[in-house]
């Protein structure tokens, strides 16, 4: 008996070792300089539209169709990205409030955008597999070895030996998916006439940590093994091209400062921000972030101020139009938040977190002509971005303030759907398919309720379902 148990404990701290592994690219990233709370997801119009505009060229150049990939912004001051399954791209604050330049965020695109055209993490659980296997074969042979020689060290020797070897061929794999994401990051970049040299900065920084004890390094070091031959390769390849132009469009760096700001006026802390833009910074950024931090601490007439400066300045700024509306409203005046976020929403009509924040203010105001013209612009942002619960809300609002109870319930289902409440989805959207008339509206609720009853769901909704009804 005694004999059976020890490789049997064996195994099992073996696949103890594995499991968490094949989530490394995912849930540990995720994870990472959390201090034990939930991911806190950013949504951010004028943040969401630079990184689309530095991306898209980028997924364009490996062939990858931009509308395939979401990208998502995560609230952490670590310097981390990462793609995950479904072509889903992270961004954490952290990596454009501590990048130097538009260049280093745009090296981090190009590098992760080798990761998603080459398919990397599709091949990672079969890897992760592989290397299991090996070790599992190596302890076996352990205990046939103990067992034919009476020698019970065997096999420890032999398993511990058999899981080293098949760890260091996964690492070996890691490593040269990170190298193959450089090498393809670098392509990309060719092919733009984009300069590499930002990806080239920001590796040698991460690398600079390896004397780091772990649990200070940034999530992007544990999760991108690096070496100094990654580094060393991205410098030949940038002294072999030096003669090449390259360089960014030319609103690149602008628009990167004035976002980096806008992220630390809204989440540094007061003495950080008089570190990064002292008083005598008069620039643009420097302002933005000034003017975030009165509004922060209630000084309103002040943060306005600031802000109607610098759209002065930039009078077709509709990330500043915006701001000034959100300063507004969030400072209980929305009459006079109503005229910035319309300018917005004129300036940008396809941004539809500025569209709902527009319908956001009419709701509030309150007068039938203004909740027909929120319902309109919901619509419209909705067209653009049908997951965005926050819009489904609101619209749900705005139609049960007209009385159209049966459309305010379809759109709270809608809602309800997105959060993965399924018994108020499946309760709202049978109250609103029995009151609506034949038609597109009726039909959607009658999906709705089919998709929300358990029998249709999947396992990970079923399972989603039963943990809300545990917390009830």
């Amino acid at each position: 008996m005694r004999s059976l148990s020890a490789p049997f404990r064996a195994l099992l701290l073996m696949l103890a070792f594995f499991t968490p592994l094949l989530l490394a690219g995912a849930v540990q990233a995720q994870a990472g300089n959390q201090g034990g709370r939930g991911v806190v997801l950013i949504r951010d119009a004028e943040t969401e539209s630079m990184i689309r505009d530095f991306a898209h060229p980028l997924f364009r150049a490996a062939g990858v169709d931009p509308a395939l990939v979401r990208i998502t912004l995560i609230q952490d001051r670590a310097i981390n990205a990462f793609v995950t399954t479904g072509n889903r791209l992270f961004i954490h604050t952290g990596l454009i409030q501590q990048a130097d330049s538009a260049a280093e965020l745009v090296g981090v695109l190009a590098h992760e955008t080798g990761h998603i055209a080459g398919g990397h993490l599709a091949q990672l659980p079969e890897q992760m597999h592989l290397a299991m296997l090996r070790a599992v074969a190596a302890l076996l042979a352990g205990g046939a070895a103990a067992a034919a020689t009476g020698h019970g060290e065997a096999l420890g020797a032999i398993a511990m030996g058999g899981q080293a070897s098949a760890m260091g061929e996964f690492y070996a794999f890691s490593r040269g998916q990170e190298q193959a994401a450089d090498q393809a990051a670098l392509s990309y970049l060719a092919i733009r006439r984009w300069p590499a040299e930002g990806l080239e900065r920001l590796l040698r920084r991460l690398l600079d940590q390896e004397l780091l004890a772990v649990g200070r390094q940034d999530p992007y070091f544990r999760t991108h093994p690096l070496s100094q031959d990654r580094v060393a390769f991205v410098q030949e390849r940038i002294a072999r091209a030096g003669a090449e132009h390259t360089a960014l469009p030319p609103d690149f760096e602008a628009r990167f400062a004035m976002v980096r700001a806008k992220l630390n006026g809204f989440l540094g802390s007061p003495q950080a921000l008089r570190r990064l833009y002292p008083e005598r910074d008069g620039s643009a950024p420097a302002r933005y972030a000034r003017s975030i931090a009165l509004y922060r601490s209630g000084r309103i007439a002040e943060a306005v101020a600031l802000m109607e400066e610098l759209l002065r300045e930039q009078p077709g700024s509709p990330w500043l139009h915006e701001m000034k509306g959100q300063i507004l409203f969030e400072g209980h005046r929305p009459q006079a938040a109503l005229p910035a976020y319309a300018e917005a929403a004129r300036l940008a009509p396809g941004e539809p977190l500025i569209r709902t924040a527009h319908a956001h203010v009419m709701i509030e105001l309150g007068t039938p002509a203004l909740l027909r013209a929120a319902v309109r612009e919901l619509e419209a942002s909705l067209a653009l971005d049908r997951e965005a619960g926050f819009a489904w809300h609101q619209l749900g609002v705005a139609q049960g303030r007209f009385g159209n109870l049966p459309m305010a319930d379809l759109a709270l289902a809608e809602e309800a759907m997105l959060k993965e409440n399924f018994p108020d989805a499946r309760f709202l959207a049978r109250r609103a398919a029995e009151a609506l008339p034949p038609g597109p509206a009726r039909l959607r609720a009658q999906d709705l309720r089919n998709a929300a009853r358990p029998e249709n769901m999947t396992p990970e909704q079923r399972e989603a379902e039963q943990a809300q009804r545990r917390r009830r």
